[in-house]
């Protein structure tokens, strides 16, 4: 069987993408492990639109819910993970191919064209208590998440663009902001670092990493080195940012489409396709700056209309071989 179109990941773009996918009657597959994406860790929500309080649970139930509630029309495969992408049967110098898609269970699929919404994974402190607190007092969305720290003491770890724009979320917010820099200089932009340095509320903490997070169902601390006195030093939080970045999911399109040098996929900003005809991406895996649920659904929704235009074009072409 080849399908109209593969859709890889099952969080909001994976989502939008499917569900339009469907209503223009194209025979959609969609893989994933699991519904809900990166948010599926948050307790609560605010601004997804239409919510005015929503966990990512609850979400990614709605997700999963709506995408199923098409039947038949999109197939859906989970929990698997793809592993591997390839062109097969290209026509015209390869610039039309179908693509034949592997997964961890075996199986292999193939598509006459792929949106590629596998998000990304933030970067860990790998410490103590981070993955036992994550979402109970561990964030790495502050964006998402500021609002819940309303009077409260917070640290937040990163001395670049991230870490600087969630101390600047948490302003409003935080009674107290510890910043906890690796290095001796904050690396981002001049302009909210001194926005930083001149607010009465943050406190910056230089040389420093991060040892372990303290809690017992909600954070209650957190412990760093010093790199220059090798001493050991607590802080009362009730709150973590990590923000260190994060990671594209984009191995299995290496060598396929074009990468950023952070390696997230190049996407045209009118219509989210990649270098590679027949290739959309859409989400956090994308070179997209502002990486929330909401643009992500849009951008899944544009890559679904462009495959749909794509597979119209297409199929005006001499059939592939084989």
């Amino acid at each position: 069987m080849i399908y109209d179109v593969i859709i890889i990941g099952g969080g909001p773009a994976a989502a939008a993408a499917a569900v339009y996918s469907a209503r223009k009657k194209i025979k959609t597959l969609l893989i994933t492990e699991s519904f809900g994406g990166q948010s599926i860790v948050s307790n609560d929500i605010q601004n997804w639109i239409g919510e005015k309080h929503i966990s990512g649970f609850e979400l990614a139930q709605k997700f999963e819910d709506h995408v199923r509630s098409f039947g038949d029309a999109i197939e859906i495969k989970m929990p698997e993970r793809v592993t591997r992408i390839r062109q097969v049967k290209c026509i015209d110098d390869e610039r039309i191919c179908d693509f034949e898609v592997t997964s961890d269970s075996g199986s292999v699929y193939e598509g006459k064209a792929l949106i590629v919404a596998a998000g990304a994974r933030r970067k860990r402190l790998g410490v103590s208590g981070e993955d036992e607190l994550d979402g109970k007092g561990v964030v790495f969305c502050s964006t998402c998440d500021a609002p819940l720290f309303g009077g409260k003491r917070v640290a937040v770890v990163g001395g670049g663009n991230a870490g600087l724009e969630a101390v600047v979320d948490l302003f409003p917010y935080a009674s107290k902001i510890y910043l906890l820099v690796r290095s001796d200089a904050l690396k981002g932009d001049p302009v909210t670092v001194e926005e930083i340095k001149k607010h009465p509320n943050v406190e910056i903490i230089w040389g420093v990493t991060p040892k372990e997070i303290h809690g017992n169902g909600f954070v209650s601390g957190l412990t760093y080195l010093n790199s220059k006195t090798n001493e050991e030093k607590r802080l009362d939080v009730e709150g973590v940012f990590v923000e260190i970045g994060s990671v594209p999911n984009s191995e299995i399109v290496r060598g396929l489409v074009e990468l950023d040098e952070y390696g997230q996929v190049k996407v045209h900003a009118k219509h989210s396709s990649t270098s590679r005809p027949g290739i959309f991406a859409a989400g956090d895996i994308t070179d997209d700056p502002y990486k929330q649920n909401n643009i992500s659904a849009g951008d899944g929704v544009k890559a679904a209309l462009a495959a749909y235009n794509y597979l119209l074009k297409r199929e005006k072409q001499p059939p592939a071989a084989g």
